[in-house]
């Protein structure tokens, strides 16, 4: 759709997380606690040496925090290196699946995969024209690829040794390997070997220039640092005060100071010029294995075993905040060249992109104490609805996040809710066999529709608000007056329980969905199936009409969302990207995309006349179980087994053109 901006479609998950605290506590947010950063900014900084500190300029503005815009998943093994290229078009990732992907930034896509080394991928590094990339693999190789074509242009041997770590040098006439105890340094246009340095008593582990290209600093599992002087080929320094090997190592950008970071969970902070500690960072509960300094060499990342990504500041060494969203150990963390973006790669096969944001955190509410199954928008957008395992429902104030009532009654899990058209009442259908009708104003129950002999699974108004719809695992849908409570018909067909219902815009047709693999549409008039939709090779799980009722999706246990002809019953797409089951779907008010939320933990949001996958959207811990766009089309509402409601904005919502963070409240 060439008239739609693909920028237009990251998205940012916002202020809503309704999480239960008394027994899990805030360890599920994505962020750390207030109260946490707070506490970690007051105290002192764990200074060994602060003699000689680096001092950012008077008046200089806060260090940036990060909210995550993307992330990439295409790696089937754990990540372990990640780098931007200068230009700051591309990003690259280094995995144990034998590969290297290359990203495109502004876009979050795959563009293409650099596939020739034999065994597992551990560093990689672009050159300064970003027109080559470097890595390292355990097969003994170093090799350089073409950036444009994804050839692999040249191939050098480590001696032997795992090669695991490259850099260019600043000038890109020559690149470095560590492998083993030595240093190699080669001619980038021949391959040549032009010299080989030798000084650690066990492996290098990681290698960094410094900005003029003079100076080389190499940190080794020894648990010592060498500085060595490139032109000499010889060692002209040794740091000496970690416990334990050294991970990762890189200089300041004005080359005045340089960090490292070490198995033994701590970073330190160097002067290059003497070699004096400056200060040890300590915050990480595991060994740290990356570093990174931002553009403006003010702020400090890191990234651990322990799962997070902290930030730091260079001049006080206080900690600023700390990310937690990979769940797995963080093996790579590198900004962006322009500052603004910063990327973590993990051993949970993804990397995440973060922006600057405003260092305002998400909410985080205590609400439900079991997984969400459900969530809806009021018609005016004033409300979002939720139901649980917990057997409530919560009706929350969509723009302040503040929860407004909880309704109470069901004696089992409430798998589905409805508003009504007006937003006056909403609908529920619970594992107790039950549908409840409850008024929005008072939070009282106002009717109860019996009939159903085992669970129901959903719910649905008519656009009229005449009638309500339930679907049961009895194999049945029925059609309730609204007012009344009374059974207008009962429709039978389906060979297994039905999962989904769902009006179209003008009420007449009504679809279903079903564990017997079909989808089938009925005429709300007669109560006759009109079509029977077949293809899907498992459960069909949810159900939509899109807003112009030509178009059906259709959401399955075989990982799959089929889009259908209404009027001729074709399939017109089938969706593939989600490795679980799918289990909900909601088209954005335009019609224009589709999200769809999936046992595999994430949303994915869709381009429907194309078929193309325009983002994935991760921060739940498990399952996502629903999801459902505000009228406005600027929200989309997810809820997860993880017992957690997020909200997430479009990046265009506030004037239909990108935007550089998540929205205030």
């Amino acid at each position: 759709m060439n008239d739609i901006p693909r920028t237009a479609w990251v998205w940012y998950m916002d202020c809503l997380a309704i999480v239960l605290l008394a027994s899990f506590g805030l360890a599920q947010t994505p962020r750390a606690s207030a109260q946490t950063r707070s506490a970690s900014a007051s105290r002192p900084s764990p200074s060994v040496n602060s003699q000689n500190p680096p001092s950012p300029e008077a008046g200089a503005p806060a260090s940036p925090t990060f909210e995550l815009t993307s992330t990439l998943a295409g790696h089937t093994d754990p990540i372990s290196s990640i780098a931007f290229s200068p230009d700051g078009r591309y990003l690259a990732s280094a995995g144990w699946d034998k590969r290297l992907v290359l990203w495109d930034v502004a876009t979050g896509r795959e563009v293409r995969t650099l596939v020739g080394h034999e065994r597992q991928v551990l560093a990689v590094a672009f050159s300064p024209d970003s027109r080559l990339i470097a890595s390292g693999a355990q097969d003994y190789t170093a090799r350089l690829w073409d950036v444009a074509t994804g050839r692999e242009v040249r191939m050098v041997y480590g001696g032997g040794d795992f090669v695991w770590t490259v850099a260019f040098s600043p000038d890109g006439t020559q690149f470095v390997t560590g492998s083993g105890s030595v240093i190699r340094l080669w001619d980038v246009a021949t391959g040549h070997l032009v010299k080989t340095m030798k000084g650690a008593t066990n492996f290098v582990r990681c290698l960094a220039y410094a900005p003029d290209g003079k100076t080389l600093a190499a940190g080794n599992h020894d648990k010592a640092i060498e500085l060595w002087d490139v032109a000499e080929g010889r060692a002209v320094r040794t740091l000496t005060g970690h416990t334990d090997g050294v991970e990762a190592v890189a200089f300041s950008p004005d080359g005045r100071y340089l960090a490292s970071a070490s198995r033994d969970k701590t970073l330190k902070l160097w002067e290059v010029a003497t070699g004096n500690l400056v200060t040890t960072l300590e915050g990480h509960t595991q060994e740290c294995n990356a570093v990174a300094f931002s553009r403006d060499g003010r702020t400090l990342a890191s990234s651990s075993n322990d799962m997070t990504v902290r930030l730091w500041d260079v001049a006080s060494g206080k900690e600023l905040d700390t990310i937690r969203a990979h769940k797995l150990n963080v093996s790579s963390v590198a900004f962006s060249p322009d500052g603004g973006m910063l990327a973590s790669g993990s051993w949970d096969k993804t990397v995440n992109l973060w922006d600057a944001a405003t260092r305002k955190l998400a909410r985080t509410l205590s609400g439900h104490t079991d997984g969400i199954l459900s969530v809806a928008f009021s018609p005016d957008g004033r409300y979002l609805a939720s139901s649980s395992h917990d057997w409530t429902i919560r009706l929350w104030d969509a723009s302040s996040s503040a929860e407004v009532r909880t309704f109470s009654g069901h004696k089992y899990d409430v798998n589905s809710i409805a508003f009504s058209a007006d937003g006056k009442y909403l609908a529920s259908a619970s594992g107790d066999k039950m549908v409840k009708l409850w008024d929005i104003a008072s939070g009282n129950e106002i009717r109860n529709f019996r009939g159903h002999t085992l669970d129901v699974n959903s719910v649905a108004f008519s656009p009229d608000g005449r009638y309500l719809a339930s679907a049961a695992a009895d194999k049945t849908i029925r059609l309730w007056e609204a007012a009344t409570g009374r059974v207008v018909r009962t429709l039978t067909g389906h060979t297994n329980s039905v999962e989904s219902i769902t009006f179209s815009p003008d009420g007449r047709s009504l679809a279903s969905g079903s564990q017997d693999r079909t989808t089938r549409l009925w005429d709300v008039s007669t109560g006759r199936v009109s079509r029977i939709l077949s293809g899907h090779r498992d459960a069909v799980m949810f159900v939509v009409f899109s807003p112009d009722g030509h178009t059906l999706a259709s959401a399955s246990r075989d990982h799959t969302i089929r889009l259908w002809n209404v009027a001729t019953g074709r399939v017109l797409n089938t969706l593939t990207g989600h490795t679980s089951t799918v289990f909900s779907l909601a088209f954005s008010p335009d019609g224009k995309y589709l999200a769809s939320g999936s046992q595999d933990e994430t949303i994915k949001i869709w381009e429907v006349k194309s078929g193309l996958q325009t983002s994935t959207l991760k921060g739940h811990l498990e399952a996502v179980t629903t999801v459902a766009f505000s009228p406005d089309g600027h929200y989309l509402a997810s809820g997860s087994f993880d017992r957690t409601v997020k909200l997430w904005r479009r990046e265009d919502a506030v004037s239909g053109g990108a935007t550089a963070g998540p929205a205030g409240k």
